[in-house]
């Protein structure tokens, strides 16, 4: 089915590369099984971790389970209305003098409040969707160059996330040719992946000059700090070219004898959707990301494992589909340059209206994996508040359009919150629910990953195990994820929050990186 046709289906019925190392040395920090450090280089680990880490929290009797469900939700509710009058009484404006290096909060915007939806909350999203255009269109050869070049204040042109066919395009729009932009593919995304203009070693000293005179620059951001759980996994904050950071995480398997490395990747700086349970969503949304910020993060990651990444997720920090144009880019260089196939590249949404028939219209080969959480319209509301815009079942109806059109079946996230969403009556409406709309093709059960100052709990190992038990009697395949990495502020993020609430100042320096310890 061409990408028209699938629009026309949804417009009917809705509204090989090889792998990099490095390795250097830094010193650490050891904390409670989490490594923290100061970091300088990036320095080898194994891809097979060091052992799978099984942690499910306190266990919990779930004795009365529908009056426990009630009490939880009450107090849900009660803590919730408490932080709306709250908020609505104090001061709206932001304290410019912020410690970065102290825990705090990524601020929201102006009036942003905890509790129902709004019309403020929709003009950010649409903001956001409108900054995700623009900056797809500065990550353009055709019109990026040219932005650049035009001012010494304009922000400079990224190599980095460009394909080889748009490398040899701009290889070919400053007078070099074509040959040049496959030497810059190498250089970008090679064994030893270039991190300055000076590291473009085979084209000459005076064609590196002229790059950088057209404020051309590679489009790498600095590793600020790595938390290392003793398993395996490491979360890097990324320091990016505004001074803002980011999270992305390395999960290191090994499965039927054959080691695989996941990389877990931001999308957004913060994210406007304002997921109740998400350390995220208690934060502020700043911007969306561009490709070569993407791209950079599993570059990133593969230089600190000194292995190849075998494995994508769009579940880090941010919304996938509101930035949806510079996502689908960063994709295509994924797959294209860096060498990781469609089919071990996942994109996760909460949902946003239309988003869907635009991702149809791409053709790709990769997974979608719709965030439910709830299995009825009044607890998902309330857990993630943007629910309100689109409904259970119009959300449902999109994903049984997206079916019809990719041929592609979506996977459903389902985060286990204690007392809340994970009951065995609530698997049940889950089960039914997923089976009447003819999708039942997976679900991914997630424990609840502990975030600060959070209204939740963790449920116990054998609620976990119920819920995934009635789904599977229900003929709706299910099975629970495995925790990884729980220790190091794994809840995406929270090692953020723990840094920034500002941009850090652009005096400081990248080659000092901070040190605060990631509290556990």
């Amino acid at each position: 089915m061409s990408a028209a046709a699938g629009r026309a289906v949804f417009g009917a019925t809705s509204s090989t590369q090889p792998h990099r190392r490095a390795a250097a040395s830094a010193a650490s920090q050891s904390r409670g099984g989490v490594t923290t450090r100061a970091v300088g280089s990036s320095r080898t680990v194994g891809s097979s971790g060091a052992g799978l880490q099984r942690s499910t929290g306190a266990e919990t009797r779930r004795d009365g389970t529908d009056t426990q469900l009630s009490k939880n939700l009450f107090r849900f509710r009660h803590v919730i209305r408490a932080r709306v009058v709250a908020a609505a009484a104090a001061p709206a404006d932001v304290d410019e003098n912020v410690d970065v290096d102290g825990p705090t909060q990524v601020p929201r915007a102006r009036g942003v409040q905890d509790g129902a939806w709004n019309a403020l909350d929709e003009s950010l999203v649409l903001n956001s969707q409108e900054d995700a255009t623009k900056t797809y269109n500065l990550s353009l050869p055709s019109e990026g160059v040219a932005a650049a070049a035009a001012s010494a204040k304009a922000a400079p042109f990224y190599l980095m996330g460009l394909t080889l066919g748009e490398l040899k395009q701009f290889a070919v729009s400053k007078g070099l040719p074509g040959f040049r932009g496959k030497q810059l593919r190498d250089h970008l995304y090679g064994p030893k992946p270039a991190k300055t203009l000076d590291d473009l070693t085979t084209l000459p000293k005076a064609m590196r000059e002229a790059l950088r005179d057209a404020n051309v620059e590679i489009g790498r951001s600095t590793v600020h700090h790595v938390a290392q759980a003793a398993d395996g996994t490491a979360k890097l904050l990324l320091r990016l070219s505004d001074d803002r950071v980011v999270e992305a995480v390395g999960i290191p398997a090994t499965e039927n004898g054959k080691n695989r490395l996941t990389a877990c990747v931001s999308s957004q700086v913060g994210c406007p959707m304002r997921c109740t349970f998400c350390a995220t969503g208690k934060g502020g949304f700043a911007r969306n990301l561009a490709p070569h910020e993407i791209v950079d993060q599993v570059v990133s990651l593969e230089e600190h494992f000194g292995v190849r990444v075998t494995n994508v997720v769009f579940m880090g920090m941010g919304e996938p589909l509101l930035n949806i144009p510079n996502v689908l880019r960063a994709h295509e260089a994924l797959n294209a340059e860096v060498g990781i196939g469609a089919r071990h590249i996942t994109i996760s949404t909460v949902g946003v209206p239309r988003s869907l028939e635009r991702l149809a219209g791409a053709r790709l080969q990769s997974t979608l994996a719709v965030s439910l959480h709830a299995p009825d319209q009044d607890l998902r509301e309330r857990l993630i508040p943007s629910a309100k815009n689109y409904p259970l079942d119009a959300l449902l109806h999109d994903c049984e359009q997206y079916f019809v059109a990719t041929g592609r079946r979506v996977t459903f996230e389902y985060t286990l919150l204690a007392g809340v969403n994970d009951s065995p009556e609530q698997a049940r409406a889950l089960g039914k629910l997923l089976y009447t709309k003819r999708l039942a093709s997976h679900v991914n059960l997630i424990p609840y990953n502990p975030v600060d100052d959070s209204d939740f709990d963790r449920p116990s190992r054998a609620s976990v195990y119920e819920f995934r038990n009635i789904l599977d009697e229900m003929n709706v395949p299910a099975s629970i994820r495995q925790t990884r990495g729980l220790e190091a502020a794994a809840a995406c993020g929270q090692l953020r929050n723990n840094y920034q609430k500002d941009p850090m100042a652009a005096s400081a320096s990248a080659s000092k990186p901070a040190s605060v310890p990631v509290e556990v």
